[in-house]
């Protein structure tokens, strides 16, 4: 199988000055991705860092971050992507948790990592990229080394790689460590299941702190000697353009991408012919924005399934042969799954229970936390949380989540962080917080609040309160306000109930 810096070393010597990665008006190819990706690693090792030191990743979707990525996993280090979009708190805990040694981020983020700076006790060096050094700092510049070789240090493909936060179920994230395997073998299967080649060109619009964009817009292409096109983010006016401009053959979206996509108006004055196929995952697609899609732009969706805990994806309906439109499709090859009764046995067809997954692609664990880790991965398979059930023909359903996870545009949302959050503020007295349906978001995040006495705060107060503690997304978008909160017998509150209102 090898390691991720290995396969980037093997296609530049065989692709060599064909595009890797064009981005706005650059256009990076395969020996260039491989020559700055080793001056970063052996500017990491001049630098000091050790084989498995972990590197926190804060950038936004640049050049930077599929280099500095590859960087730090030639070095033998561990990349840890950090959402651009959570806030000081948040980025705190994820910094300190993983000991981070060092950072790469933009000036953007220079004044917010200052403030946190003091709590990180191992975060000895941050990296701008920037022409000029901010103070205590230091450029991107400076981490990047004359020597272009691939660097001299022994790595295992069962060595960490990446650590992807997730969120917790307990209100704070946790660390699903992934190998050199996980990653390779998820990148590996995805081109099978797509077949792709080495003339698709996959456009990713998804942030790339997400496996998904990581998985399939980045390594699987890389992996097939194809290209990517990097977009900074998903723009419905720029959208449809960059998809003619660029020719892409692909790419991955989230539900809600494709409920904008189909109320885009003038999708006829683009040359759309290149686009071979879409993936979706994260969330269920509605059948009626499923096949709006297909009819408008005439290119087939393809959904899938899979979490961070197993890389990136699971399963996938067939891109040839039967698709089932909201099944997960079929596990991928290499990837054994099976649903879990409550009685512990495995489900006839049609019944429900835990999706359970196990192959090379599942993590080797939370990291910090082996607690989790032993109720996640038991008996060598991987317990996803998600209830769903497969029928006679192998194809697999899902049918909520086992936990109150909320997932609002393909984010996942934990509502005991948004309730520790609002606890905190002086005037809420209770609080529950549930997902609801929502025909472009897929959920939106619904809050309900006993006041402290007969002191009622504002709606606005409210939500400019958790902007503050929580990243856009997680943010309430309703608000309710009630004198008391259904609760059972045990006094737990009810939160079908909350959720049928």
């Amino acid at each position: 199988m090898g390691t991720l810096g290995e396969l980037v070393t093997k296609q530049a010597a065989k692709h060599g000055d064909k595009t890797f990665c064009l981005f706005e008006n650059e256009a990076m190819s395969y020996a260039s991705l491989e020559a700055t990706a080793n001056a970063v690693a052996n500017g990491l090792l001049a630098r000091g860092a050790k084989k498995g030191e972990r590197v926190g990743i804060l950038l936004p979707n640049i050049l930077e971050w599929l280099i500095s990525f590859l960087g730090i996993v030639k070095a033998g280090g561990v990349a840890v992507p950090v959402n651009s979009l959570l806030k000081g708190d948040e980025m705190r805990f994820i910094l300190s948790n993983c000991q981070a040694k060092r950072l790469i981020t933009t000036p953007h983020f220079v004044e917010l990592i200052r403030e946190i700076k003091n709590d990180l006790e191992n975060l000895s060096e941050v990296f701008v990229i920037d022409d000029e050094s901010p103070r205590g700092m230091h450029t991107y510049e400076e981490l990047l080394h004359s020597n272009e070789s691939p660097p001299d240090v022994k790595i295992e493909e069962t060595d960490p790689a990446g650590i992807i936060y997730t969120a917790g179920m307990t209100g704070r994230p946790r660390g699903a460590t992934l190998s050199h395997r996980n990653y390779l073998s998820n990148a590996h299967q995805i081109v099978e299941a797509m077949e792709v080649t080495a003339q698709d060109r996959f456009m990713n619009i998804l942030p790339m702190f997400h496996v998904n964009a990581q998985l399939v817009t980045f390594l699987a292409p890389l992996h097939a000697g194809g290209s990517m096109v990097l977009m900074r983010g998903f723009s419905p006016r720029e959208f449809l353009p960059a998809l003619d401009r660029y020719k892409a053959t692909a790419f991955s979206g989230v539900p809600t991408v494709y409920a904008i996509l189909n109320e885009l108006p003038d999708a006829e004055k683009y040359d759309l012919s290149s686009l071979r196929f879409c993936v979706c995952g994260a969330a269920p697609m509605k059948v009626d924005v499923f096949e709006k899609f297909e009819e408008k732009f005439k290119a087939k969706i393809i959904e899938g399934y899979g979490l961070s805990e197993a890389t990136c994806a699971c399963s996938v309906n067939p891109i040839k042969g039967k698709r089932k439109i909201g099944s997960i499709g079929l596990p991928l090859k290499g990837v054994e799954m099976k649903v879990i009764a409550e009685n512990g046995r495995e489900a006839k067809p049609g019944e429900e229970g835990e999706i359970v997954v196990r192959g090379d692609i599942v993590m080797l664990g939370y990291l910090n936390d082996a607690e989790a880790t032993a109720e996640t991965l038991r008996d060598g398979w991987l317990y996803t949380g998600d209830i769903g059930y497969v029928d006679a023909d192998g194809y697999y359903f899902i049918r909520g989540r086992k936990k109150d996870m909320i997932i609002r545009g393909g984010e996942n949302i934990y509502p005991r962080e948004v309730e520790d959050v609002l606890a905190t503020h002086p005037d809420v007295g209770e609080s529950a917080v549930v997902g609801k349906t929502d025909p472009i978001w897929g959920e939106e995040v619904v809050a309900y609040i006993v006041p402290r006495t007969h002191n009622q705060p504002s709606r606005t107060q409210i939500r400019e309160f958790c902007r503050q503690h929580l990243a856009d997304y997680k943010c309430p978008t309703r608000i309710v306000f009630v004198e008391e909160m259904p609760k059972t017998a045990l006094m737990k509150v009810r939160r079908w109930a909350l959720k049928d209102e």
